[in-house]
């Protein structure tokens, strides 16, 4: 082997050891990059259903009233019917 063919392969070996480092380095990056990202995930959601299951009871509450102010409104109706119908009959006499 002549002394140009050994400076070459030493050369290649080299770079080759430093691809190999930049390969390695590329690679560790990117399962942080997957690791931190689903734990980025897992916290939103996490987050929105904690969120979620503290504001349950007052959308609960919100939804209940809306429930019997439905219903008031329906009672409110029927009884403006029965004095309308309370008024035609004294009315007729």
């Amino acid at each position: 082997m002549t002394p140009e063919e050994k400076s070459l392969l030493e050369r290649t070996h080299k770079l080759a050891e430093e691809n190999n480092t930049i390969l390695h380095s590329i690679r560790r990056s990117a399962r942080w990059s997957i690791l931190f990202r689903v734990i980025y995930w897992v916290v939103i959601l996490g987050l929105s259903v904690g969120a979620l299951y503290t504001i349950q009871p007052y959308l609960n509450l919100m939804t209940g009233t809306l429930s019997s102010l439905t219903n008031l409104s329906g009672n409110i109706n029927a009884a403006n019917g029965a004095a309308q119908s309370l008024k035609s009959l004294l009315n007729t006499k």
